[in-house]
């Protein structure tokens, strides 16, 4: 396991860069190699856009951190590449369990509901998900692909200009500048480039500490989601069960806030507390220990002229829901096609603004979502806990109740409902795939839909007639002709029809609804696209 921590992926060499007589001028520059930057960048690359990653470290981050993907990241993976790396490595999970004491109250299942590719969620240690990502630009750059990572490349400062950056990059054999054209931020919750630029959070910082522990045992727990509410082995508090990879097990316990973060960290104190709730007969190691506290925050805005944030540098939440990393994929998938069109001439720079709308508003449910379920985790008054404990105690008999419980509202994909891109909604169809909504995936004759819809823009006809093509001021868009008859478990009628006979969708790069209609009329979906690129 310590070689996968140990072993530079991307080693500092020299570059001609920092030889040059004026600054190496770059179409797009990434901050931060971890799981956002590095999405951003193979998306970029995909598409054809030059881009460098810098970071100041040269391998794979250390401890697990992020550890639950859902579906929708997973969705996305495969648009950019392919999560099976990911989902044969990780491991699959649908049910979650919710204690109160020493009793269960309720479980739940995630995805009920046949007809997906992938599953509702993996558990994938941050360091795996980060080692599949840079294999992915091998495999792009043995293609050709404009894609490049320097490791033991800290940016030390930042110039903004009205069309590109300028940055000052620091390396064991001193300092370069480099400028870009854009530059997109994602150096994580502590961010410099954010430091940089004067720029800072909004939001709550919630005062109660949770101890991380990865733990490598052989246990014969199921591959389930377990949440405690005031469990025997942590009286007053939570705590959270779930499994990894290579037998390794993520356990956070909450501590409270007065504590001595340092001395809570240190084995002899950890030992002690896993062998309350596991038992002194289970036998562990200790892979990695690291303490939070809950934040709720979010920058202002996530675009500042040719400097764009997005993961945790952008927002940051609590982890019960799996909202960080998720979030800062969906960051990226909305961002990077925008960026595309801008850098072709095919959309206005103003497209950008919509990222800022659009992922803002993605920031603010998970925000919102988080911060519930911090309240509700970690009461904040005697009234408040009476009340949070007889929830539990109902949710054990009565299903009413459950939909009450929040042990962490876990991440789903955004509807950007009303998004200056979407239009009007012409279709009685179903919610789920109303304009702003992702694309909900339904088995086809040779695979699945989201396969069929790469990052383009397409038109999905679904037993209606249509043009096989079109083109609007440089912008193409193609026919993916589908019909109710070729699914025979009715996803597809289910998720995209309801009761209507027929439908067609005009579908973003990201698989975003952008417009529907029951029948197609080739100038509402000219206009419908004008204003998907940010046009009307």
């Amino acid at each position: 396991m310590s070689k996968i921590f140990e072993t530079p992926l991307y080693p500092y060499t020299r570059h001609a860069d920092q030889d040059a007589a004026t600054p190496a001028r770059h179409k797009v520059i990434v901050i931060g190699a971890g799981p956002i930057g590095l999405s951003a960048a193979i998306d970029l690359a995909n598409q054809g856009v030059q881009v460098l990653v810098l970071d100041d470290n040269d391998k794979v981050s250390f401890g697990s951190r992020a550890i639950c993907f859902a579906k929708r990241q997973l969705e996305i993976l495969d648009r950019i590449g392919s999560a099976d790396p990911f989902v044969e490595k990780g491991i699959e999970w649908d049910v979650g369990k919710v204690f109160f004491d020493d009793r269960q109250v309720y479980d739940f299942d995630l995805l009920a509901e046949d007809g997906h590719r992938r599953p509702a969620f993996i558990n994938l240690q941050q360091y795996h998900f980060e080692k599949f990502l840079v294999d992915r630009v091998r495999d792009l750059q043995d293609q050709g692909a404009p894609i490049e990572i320097r490791g033991q490349s800290k940016v030390e400062a930042i110039g903004q200009h009205d069309d590109h950056v300028t940055l000052e990059v620091e390396t064991p054999e001193g300092s370069y500048t480099l400028e870009a054209d854009w530059l997109i931020a994602c150096d994580g919750a502590n961010s410099p480039t954010r430091r940089m630029l004067g720029l800072d959070f909004v939001g709550r910082v919630f005062e109660d500490n949770f101890l991380i522990a990865d733990v490598v045992m052989d246990a014969d727990f199921p591959t389930e989601r377990w949440f405690w509410f005031d469990p025997p082995f942590n009286r007053g508090q939570s705590a959270l069960l779930h499994k990894q990879p290579d037998n390794v097990w993520r356990i956070d316990l909450q501590l409270g806030w007065d504590i001595d973060k340092e001395e809570e960290k240190k084995p002899e104190n950890v030992i002690p507390r896993l062998k309350a709730m596991l038992g002194d007969d289970v036998k562990f190691d200790l892979e990695w220990v690291s303490i939070y506290t809950f934040q709720c925050r979010r920058m202002e805005q996530f675009r500042h002229g040719r400097t764009l944030f997005a993961g945790d540098s952008a927002h940051q939440v609590s982890p019960f829901g799996a909202r960080g990393a998720n979030s800062g994929m969906q960051d990226t998938d909305n961002l990077v096609w925008k960026l595309k069109l801008v850098i072709d001439g095919k959309a206005p720079e103003g497209l950008l603004d919509s990222y800022n709308v659009e992922r803002i508003h993605g920031a603010d449910e998970n925000i919102t979502n988080s911060t519930r379920s911090t309240d509700f985790i970690t009461p904040k008054s005697d009234m408040s806990r009476v009340l949070r404990d007889a929830v539990l105690d109902l949710s054990e008999n009565y299903e009413f109740a459950r939909p009450l419980v929040n042990s962490g509202r876990l991440s789903v994909p955004c509807t950007y409902d009303g998004s200056p891109l979407n239009s009007a909604d012409a279709l009685a169809g179903p919610a789920i795939s109303r304009p702003g909504s992702a694309c909900p995936d339904a088995p086809l004759p040779d695979g699945f839909l989201l396969d069929h819809l790469g990052d383009r823009f397409v038109l999905m006809t679904i037993d209606a007639d249509a043009s096989d093509r079109f083109v609007e001021e440089g912008v193409e868009v193609t026919r993916l002709a589908l019909s109710v008859r070729d699914d025979p478990t009715l996803a597809l009628q289910r998720r995209y029809l309801g009761d209507a006979p027929s439908g067609v969708y005009l579908i973003r790069p990201d698989q975003h609804v952008a417009a529907r209609r029951e029948t197609f009329d080739e100038t509402q979906f000219r206009t419908a696209l004008r204003r998907a690129t940010g046009k009307e």
